[in-house]
């Protein structure tokens, strides 16, 4: 059987003076362990939880964000399938906004550092092929959905 994860996909749209579009930044943490990859907060599901309070809990565990200062983009999921550590794991991830773009993030011990970051260099971080997918999937979705 898989394991099983979730976890949001963090931005802020961030106003940059004469652009008209307000820019895009993706929250990635860096893992404190192994090769120190970069990616969403995220983690495993617990008894008695569902995707989304799991994802929920995690951000608010490794990244100090609580649910109230979040806006879940309705429309967005996405199910990442890979191999982790020798077993199949599968990872649920959704887009949310914070909604205050100075947030502060509060690390925890299973990181050591943040960065937020544009599209491409958020991608550039981000070592697995099928995190830059959809960390450009999430990017296009709410450029097509922006009002």
């Amino acid at each position: 059987m898989a394991l099983r994860a979730s976890g949001l996909i963090i931005f802020r749209r961030r106003l940059i003076p004469k652009v008209d579009n307000p820019v895009i930044e993706f929250l990635l943490l860096q893992a404190s362990d192994g090769i120190h990859h970069w990616t969403p907060p995220k983690g495993h599901v617990d008894s008695g939880e569902n995707d989304l309070e799991a994802a929920l809990r995690e951000t608010q565990e490794e990244a100090g964000i609580e649910a109230g200062q979040l806006t879940i983009i309705e429309g967005f999921r996405r199910e990442l399938n890979y191999v982790a550590r020798k077993k199949p794991k599968t990872v649920i991830y959704w887009l949310a906004e914070v909604k205050d773009c100075d947030v502060e993030i509060r690390l925890s011990h299973e990181h050591q550092a943040y960065r937020w970051l544009g599209l491409d260099a958020a991608c550039q971080l981000a070592q697995f092929k099928e995190m830059k997918a959809v960390l450009q999937e999430g990017h296009q979705f709410l450029c097509s959905t922006a009002s």
